[in-house]
């Protein structure tokens, strides 16, 4: 190390140097998550981990003799899809997420094996307290066709910069 150079500070090692904090956010702010294929091997790590074995999902002849063009993506494989930790909001964060508080998901459409999908997170709930602050971010899914095949709900706790006064 150089006499120039400041001593490392993994503290200071962010992919966001400036942190947010509840009250910076707006309604209808979208954060984009990476597009993602539904290969066989996101299949297969799906059903290793869930311990799903469903013929539905891991049996392609299966699927063509109940009317499907492949194998059906697990619910819950397609929710995954919109975690928060994909994308930046949660190192926008860092410094003011007290909790996940919750979240949901509908599934609209099927979702088959070579389907890509396109996630979203986007501000739709602002909810002030007087320390903190909920968001609450809408998610979606849609495949390259354009059709939206999740929406749902994630809700977070965030500190605010400065409380509100009592």
């Amino acid at each position: 190390m150089s006499t120039s150079e400041t001593p490392f500070d993994p503290r200071q090692h962010r992919m966001v140097a400036e942190q947010r904090w509840f009250e910076d956010f707006v309604l209808g702010e979208r954060f984009p998550l990476p597009s993602r294929t539904m290969t066989s091997a996101i299949f297969l790590a799906f059903q290793a981990a869930s311990g799903d074995n469903h013929p539905i999902h891991y049996d392609r002849e299966f699927c063509r003799a109940h009317g499907l063009s492949d194998m059906l993506a697990h619910g819950y494989q397609i929710a995954i899809q919109t975690a928060a930790g994909a994308g930046i909001f949660p190192h926008l964060v860092e410094d003011s997420l007290k909790a996940f508080l919750e979240q949901s998901s509908r599934f609209l459409h099927p979702v088959v094996l070579g389907d890509t999908l396109y996630p979203c997170l986007e501000v739709d709930e602002l909810t002030s307290n007087r320390t903190t602050g909920v968001v609450g971010l809408r998610s979606t899914v849609h495949n390259q066709n354009g059709v939206q095949v999740l929406d749902g709900r994630h809700r977070y706790l965030l500190r605010r910069r400065v409380p509100l006064a009592p």
